[in-house]
């Protein structure tokens, strides 16, 4: 699309950089770096990916709980198709196995091992350290007290605004 007298380039570079765009932009970019940060510190110190530990950490909110794949690709927020490769992956590992449902057969549980709870435990705390030296530490316990507050507000709008 050319841009017209009434788009001109003034009008498009004053768009692209308005406020909203920056502010939503720093949001990400900071929430990018910091996904980043941590995946190349469990992959260095515990051999797992960043998505690797949010699957462990689905499985072990509730002791004894098996997810289903379908439920875990929804919390997630991956596709059947990519889920299935992680846990493949994951299983081949040794920190997950799948079982079949006991009260249906086409659906497939997964549930982590004991070398799965006890790379979660380590990389838990990796995950936290790395957290508290770039989310917490730079800021004042005031300051990330309101961010905190700020997201939740925001997380909140979100999901009432999906429904």
């Amino acid at each position: 699309m050319n841009p017209t007298p009434q788009h001109s380039e003034e009008a498009v570079a004053r768009a692209a950089n308005s406020r909203l765009v920056r502010d939503f932009g720093l949001l990400i970019k900071s929430a990018t770096r910091l996904e980043q940060c941590i995946d190349r510190a469990l992959r260095r110190e515990c051999g797992i990916s960043h998505t690797m530990l949010e699957v462990l950490i689905r499985l072990c909110r509730k002791p004894g709980e098996q997810v289903s794949q379908r439920q875990l690709a929804d919390d997630l927020t991956l596709t059947s198709s990519g889920t299935t490769r992680l846990i493949d992956r994951m299983e081949e590992a040794g920190l997950v196995c799948r079982v079949q449902s006991p009260g249906d057969r086409r659906v497939v549980l997964v549930e982590p091992t004991a070398e799965g709870r006890t790379a979660f435990l380590h990389a838990a705390a990796v995950h936290a350290e790395v957290v508290e030296k770039y989310f917490v530490q730079p800021l004042t316990a005031d300051d990330h007290a309101q961010l905190i507050g700020a997201l939740s507000v925001i997380d909140k709008a979100l999901r009432e605004g999906t429904r």
